[in-house]
């Protein structure tokens, strides 16, 4: 038998039919020819990675390097004023942030502003995206802070804050520090800020090699098993660990970063433990950080599309405190907490630690992936919205660059952040040459105005950071919403949200992916397994539980299975199957054999025969039903497991005079159940291209059978 012959939807009738009888006619699919030589594929994808012309170098070029592309087609007049609009302002934006994401991330401020720069200037070169905005993202910080504060413990530091009398890295250019480790006395090469930085240098490293990687071997899909709801349930619970990371700030308390499982639990502990230690200066402060900020943001949002660009009220926060920092003198009279010294300039570039690699690899890992996650799933949204096209795999590229060469030179890991995002986009960005400004506007802090931060109380800092987790903590309004639109991936969110915030962000994560993953294996062990009505007038089917007022043929039932057929729920197809139909051929099949038996017995014994005669009649009573159409238009794929169901179910109603046809399989099932030998000889009638012309066909054999009978 051939495969054409097999995906035929009927065969004619027998010769002689009256014509009125003749319902369906030969329908031939050829299938295409498939080309299964791997050599020849292996050969023909070898020269076409191998050859080299040079229009494929000029595209690998231009590729790989975007900014050749855009750059020499910019339109200055159009372009220009927007660009430096924007770039401005998220430049004046990120200078606090950056160095209030600098004590999350457990290193000095000046580290913040190198990342923001290095990271805006990359991109541009590197990114895909004409909006986002590439900088310091406070999931990551919180994740790498406790891949620091982990490593600086392990290295025999303490986690106190340590007062800074010295420019950050001082101490790797010939100072050293004896710390007791593991309760000996050893020498170090570098004090604490100098190892916080070179362990959050050596995680960056690692994460952009990791994002890089993916971008070589073309793995973006791995981003597909982050769902917006679990990222959006990830990042919810991450934001609680941050706000409360930095609750210390806000009471002044000295009290150690508490990491690993239950780190969340623990510190609010500590807190409660020292809550009397609080320090009155600081807790005023964080109250009237927060009496202005919160009310701005808000007048910032509410007004947005009035506003030609936001109020910088962080940064007018953040002068107006660390003047009255500086002038009241804080710290001196009242013991408050301050950023210290922050040095002009740059330091000279250093590799990455490498013998931390293996102490830190595994960590790098989530990292990377939330990254690049958030990177893409951005981008995308934003070339949506504005009509151009981002490459994914490039992405993958820029951001992993964005973290690679920005290791060298005292930073931490990157991403986009949406917050800035929106700010860039509402403000008049075109292209990354706002990316360029913003760089330029920090590299102006870095140069000249970061010492005169050296006053800034660091609860200043902490209130900034809290009040922009705002947007991730208002998720909980829209969950009634969510509820409406899909519980499954309410639930998803919930489980992800709980198990980052109270056990860790990096087993949340994981939780989030396996959780998701076990909803999808249950929708489809369990799926919805309808019977179908006709719709009169037409030669459609549908679900009698979903619609009114359809119709069903006499003798047929018509099944549908709205999932894939495979091992996990072969039971579940068989089990619903005999419940829909009413009939389970097995039990059918069982009490014919305990009726032929019982009457062998009687009939030895020479019982009455009206006994007898009532048995028979009561298993040979004829079902209602002769012929059960399985509708496979859900059913995505089968595997060996499914078909051998579908051969046992064929087989058991066919032991009780029942015919089971299928109608409207996909050619990929068709081509399993034909591998699968599912058809014997003269079985090709078995398959339809839709429910109605099996329906036709059983309706049409059971008229010949009914009148070849009464002859």
């Amino acid at each position: 038998m051939t495969e054409t012959n097999n995906v035929r939807a009927v065969t004619e009738g027998p010769e002689g039919d009256d014509p009125k009888c003749s319902f369906h006619h030969r329908m031939f699919l050829e299938p295409q020819e498939k080309k299964r030589s791997m050599k020849a594929l292996v050969v023909k994808q070898a020269k076409k990675t191998c050859s080299c012309t040079p229009t494929k170098v000029k595209d690998c070029v231009f590729g790989f390097l975007p900014i050749l592309q855009w750059l020499p087609k910019y339109k200055l007049r159009e372009y220009l004023l927007g660009d430096l609009m924007s770039g401005v302002i998220v430049g004046v934006l990120l200078v606090p942030q950056s160095i209030a994401y600098s004590l999350l991330a457990g290193v000095e401020p000046v580290y913040g502003l190198y990342t923001s720069f290095f990271a805006s200037l990359i991109y541009c070169i590197f990114g895909t995206s004409r909006h986002i905005s590439v900088g310091i993202f406070g999931v990551i910080c919180l994740m790498m802070g406790q891949v620091v504060d982990r490593e600086i413990e392990r290295a025999g530091y303490d986690l106190e804050p340590a007062v800074l009398g010295v420019p950050p890295g001082a101490a790797a250019h010939g100072n050293s520090t004896l710390s007791p480790g593991n309760g000996t006395a050893r020498e170090l090469l570098c004090d604490k800020s100098c190892h916080a930085i070179a362990v959050a240098a050596t995680v960056t490293f690692i994460a952009g090699v990791y994002q890089v990687a993916m971008g070589f071997f073309q793995v973006g899909f791995v981003s597909v098993y982050l769902s917006d709801s679990l990222l959006s349930g990830f990042v919810t619970g991450a934001s609680f660990t941050v706000l409360t990371s930095q609750v210390k700030y806000l009471l002044g308390l000295d009290i150690p970063r508490s990491g690993g499982i239950g780190s969340l639990v623990v510190t609010w502990i500590n807190i409660f433990k020292n809550i009397h230690k609080t320090n009155i200066c600081d807790l005023i402060t964080s109250f009237l950080c927060f009496l202005v900020l919160i009310p701005a943001k808000e007048l910032n949002e509410h007004f947005k599309s009035k506003l030609k660009a936001p109020i910088p009220v962080e940064l007018v926060v953040v002068v107006a405190a660390t003047l009255a920092s500086h002038f009241g003198k804080l710290k001196e009279t009242y013991g408050s907490s301050i950023s210290g010294h922050i040095p002009t300039g740059f330091l000279p570039p250093r590799p990455p630690d490498w013998t931390l690699i293996p102490n830190v690899a595994l960590d790098a890992i989530p990292i990377a992936i939330i990254g690049f996650a958030i990177t893409v799933s951005l981008s995308e949204m934003f070339a949506k919205k504005h009509g151009y096209s981002v490459k994914a795999n490039q992405e993958m590229y820029a951001i992993g660059f964005c973290n690679i060469i920005p290791s060298f030179f005292h930073c931490f890991t990157t991403s986009a952040a949406l917050a800035k995002t929106l700010v860039k986009e509402s403000t008049g960005c075109r292209t990354q040459i706002s990316g360029l400004v913003t760089s330029l506007v920090i590299l102006l802090v870095l140069l000249v105005i970061a010492p005169l931060f050296y006053s800034l109380q660091k609860c200043v800092l902490a209130v900034i950071t809290i009040v922009n987790l705002r947007g991730a903590l208002r998720k909980f309004k829209d969950l009634p919403k969510m509820w409406h639109l899909s519980r499954v991936d309410t639930v998803i969110w919930g489980v992800t949200m709980v198990a980052t915030a109270f056990i860790s962000t990096e087993i949340g994560l994981l939780v989030g992916v396996c959780f998701s993953m076990l909803c999808v294996i249950f929708r489809t062990q369990r799926p919805e397994a309808p019977l179908l009505g006709w719709v009169a007038e037409s030669e459609t089917y549908e679900s009698l539980s979903a619609y009114k007022n359809l119709q069903t043929k006499p003798g047929i039932v018509v099944f549908r299975f709205e999932a894939p057929l495979y091992y996990i729920n072969k039971e579940c197809f068989k089990s619903t199957l005999y419940k829909q139909t009413g009939v389970n051929p097995v039990w059918v099949k069982a009490a014919k054999k305990k009726a032929a038996k019982r009457m062998l017995r009687e009939k030895e014994v020479g019982s009455g025969d009206k006994q007898t005669s009532i048995s028979m009649d009561f298993v040979s009573e004829p079902l209602e039903f002769h012929t059960i159409v399985i509708d496979c238009c859900a059913v995505q794929f089968l595997d060996t497991a499914g078909i051998r169901t579908l051969k046992e179910v064929c087989k058991d109603y066919r032991e009780i005079d029942v015919h089971v046809l299928l109608a409207q399989c996909n050619p990929s099932v068709r081509s399993s159940l034909i591998r699968g030998e599912f058809f014997n000889e003269g079985e090709d009638h078995l398959l339809f291209h839709s429910v109605h012309q099996a329906v036709d066909f059983a309706l049409g054999t059971q008229g010949r059978s009914g009148t070849s009978a009464s002859k």
